[in-house]
């Protein structure tokens, strides 16, 4: 009897710990912010899972910040490289799908800002720069507040930039 009650107690803490597994996370805009900010290569991975609920045609865009974002974090150089161009290939894609996409020039903006002069990846800064600024406006609010604190360690974008473009 004493055997089975052990058996029984096991099973069951084994099968609780299979039920409790965290459920997936959804794509939110402001989360996905929140973690390109962040330093944190897990937090990045689970943002990558959870791509799976964004749109199609956004998907590609996003998916390349992260895995750029993820170059910045990964330890050994030939593994830096091959992330940031895996990134690099998805987000230019996405751009020429759909070049008219103003977040993604400004995650092309953040990148380009940040990445070592060796990769060569700074020649649309500006081009990005005057798209983000000239249609900031017509951006979600959780995209804007990306921008604006952004803006806070940013020597290409400023705050003031956009507040003296809402009085025109």
């Amino acid at each position: 009897m004493r055997w089975i009650v052990v058996f029984l107690s096991g099973f069951l803490l084994t099968t609780g710990s299979v039920t409790t597994k965290p459920a997936p996370q959804k794509f939110d805009k402001a989360g996905f912010y929140e973690v390109m900010k962040s330093g944190d290569v897990a937090a990045v991975d689970n943002q990558i899972t959870a791509l799976s609920d964004a749109p199609a045609k956004e998907r590609e865009g996003y998916e390349g910040a992260l895995l750029m974002k993820k170059a910045g974090l990964a330890r050994r150089p030939k593994e830096r490289l091959s992330l940031f161009k895996q990134g690099r290939i998805k987000l230019e894609t996405a751009l020429m799908a759909d070049n008219e996409n103003t977040e993604f020039h400004f995650l092309r903006l953040a990148i380009e800002e940040h990445a070592p002069k060796i990769v060569k990846y700074r020649s649309d800064i500006e081009k990005d720069k005057a798209l983000v600024l000239n249609n900031f406006k017509n951006l979600s609010t959780a995209v804007q507040h990306a921008i604006l604190d952004y803006c806070k360690n940013s020597k290409v974008l400023h705050a003031e930039d956009f507040s003296l473009r809402s009085k025109e």
